[in-house]
């Protein structure tokens, strides 16, 4: 595939049918797999956004890294909910961060959405970010949420549900899935619990991790 092959945005046959939570694996390793080649869909007042998940982080049951590690607070009750509801937080006071429950209801963990491949409503997501460079618009989980306009807002949504915010099928040729450990953590460094859709130019991260 060329360079300019690799850079055109993802194209879309049809509506976005909402992912049914009986098809999502109930563990959160596998979680995280399975959503590389699924839709990230947003409805906005200016029309239907959407982007193909191409990098996800694992957070799963006793990890020191995630925000469930300590328990169930106010601000974490998201990541205890059902599989496949969003937990959406603000990270450093300045960007959001949206993150997929991934375990039975009362069980605390998560996925994280770390990059997408634009796919509908490009020139949205251009205005959201106020930029044009088509790899840059949703690489990096605060760049995406900038992108569709995700803040705290959508903070439990269900996401196996068309709504503001859902998760949609995609397509079954989503290419060879690389793993590595997970980006800008101090806890739990070495456990490889980041995925990603091997050369894609929409994975953010070091280029020895994307490998």
């Amino acid at each position: 595939m060329g360079r300019a092959d690799a850079l055109k945005p993802g194209r879309q046959e049809g509506g976005h049918p909402p992912l049914p939570r009986a098809e999502l694996p109930v563990d959160t390793v596998s979680l995280a797999r399975f959503l590389i080649g699924k839709n990230l869909v947003r409805e906005t007042a200016e029309g239907v956004v959407s982007g193909r998940i191409v990098e996800t982080e694992a957070y799963v049951i006793g990890d020191a890294a995630g925000h469930a590690y300590r328990g169930m607070t106010p601000r974490n009750r998201s990541l205890f909910l059902e599989r496949g509801h969003a937990y959406v937080y603000l990270a450093y006071g300045r960007a959001y961060m949206l993150n997929v429950s991934s375990e039975p209801a009362g069980i605390g963990a998560g996925v994280l959405i770390r990059a997408l491949e634009p796919c509908d409503s490009i020139s949205i997501m251009q205005r959201n970010r106020n930029i044009t460079r088509l790899r840059d618009l949703a690489r990096g989980p605060g760049r995406l949420t900038a992108a569709l306009r995700i803040d705290r807002r959508l903070d439990g949504v269900d996401l196996c549900r068309e709504g503001a915010l859902w998760l949609g099928c995609g397509g079954d040729n989503r290419g060879a899935i690389g793993q590595s450990t997970r980006i800008g953590i101090t806890r739990d460094v070495n456990r490889l619990l980041r995925f990603y859709l091997r050369d894609s130019p929409f994975v953010s991260g070091p280029r020895l991790l994307t490998g």
